[in-house]
C-alpha cells in the first residue's frame, strides 16, 4: 500500500496557516488517492529535541563500532528516516519565521540528514541514498516576496537543498505569503487550483513527471 508522510512545523495549531493548506493538500491527495495510507508527523507535538553530543558522535561513527549508547542515541533518527523510506509522497507545511525555517523543522532535517545513512560524501559531493518522490512543501509567510516591501526568503532553499541532498529531488513549493485574514479567499482559490494541477502531475507509487510540477514559488 502507498504511503502518504505529512509533516507539519509550525508551533500554532487551530490559527496555523501551514497546517490548514497542508490538511486542504492531505485531504485533496486522499480523496484522488483512497488507498493512500497515511502517516502523520507533528513536529510541535512533541517537539523534537536538537542534535546533542551523544548524537553527533554515534552519527559519525562507523555502525560496526556503534555500542549500546550509540544505537540509542540514534533511535529517535532511525524511526524518522524509517517514516521517510516508508512513504510514497511527502507534504511538508511550514511557516516562515524569522526569514528562515521553524527550528522544528531544522530539528528534522538535522535527525534525517546523516552521512553514510541517507548521503554520501563522494569526490562529487553528497549524494542522496533515499529514493526520489513527489515532495509538496507549502509554507505561510506574513510578508511579501515581491514589491518595495519584499522580504528575502532564506527557508525555501534551504529546505529544498536539504531534501535534495538524502535523494528528494522532486520538490515543489507553494507560498502563501501575506497570510492574513483579508488575503485568505485568494489564498484559497490560487492554492485549489495549483493542488488541482499538481494531482495530474503526482501520483504515489510512481515517479511525478517533473517539468510538468506547478510552482507558485516567486520568479
Amino acid at each position: 500500500m502507498s504511503t502518504l508522510l505529512h509533516i507539519s512545523a509550525s508551533s500554532r495549531t487551530a490559527n496555523s496557516h501551514s497546517r490548514r493548506l497542508g490538511q486542504r493538500a492531505s485531504e485533496r491527495i486522499r480523496a484522488a488517492h483512497p488507498a493512500l495510507k497515511l502517516c502523520r508527523r507533528d513536529l510541535a507535538q512533541p517537539f523534537l529535541p536538537h542534535p546533542d553530543e551523544a548524537f553527533v558522535e554515534a552519527s559519525l561513527r562507523p555502525p560496526l563500532d556503534r555500542d549500546a549508547n550509540d544505537r540509542a542515541a540514534l533511535a529517535l533518527s532511525e524511526s524518522l528516516i524509517a517514516e521517510l523510506e516508508v512513504s510514497d509522497l511527502l507534504v511538508i507545511d511550514f511557516p516562515m519565521y524569522n526569514f528562515a525555517l521553524p527550528s522544528s523543522l531544522k530539528a528534522w532535517l538535522d535527525l534525517v540528514l546523516r552521512p553514510n545513512r541517507t548521503f554520501r560524501v563522494t569526490a562529487k559531493g553528497k549524494i542522496g541514498v533515499l529514493a526520489d518522490r513527489p515532495a509538496i512543501c507549502i509554507m505561510a509567510a506574513g510578508g511579501r516576496f515581491d514589491g518595495p516591501q519584499a522580504q528575502p526568503d532564506f527557508a525555501t532553499p534551504h529546505l529544498r537543498h536539504a531534501l535534495h541532498t538524502i535523494g528528494i529531488a522532486s520538490s515543489r513549493f507553494f507560498i502563501a505569503d501575506r497570510a492574513g485574514k483579508a488575503e485568505r479567499q485568494e489564498t484559497d482559490r490560487d492554492f485549489d487550483r495549483w493542488i488541482g494541477r499538481l494531482l495530474t502531475a503526482v501520483g504515489p507509487g510512481h515517479a511525478p513527471h517533473r517539468q510538468s510540477l506547478p510552482s507558485s514559488e516567486p520568479q
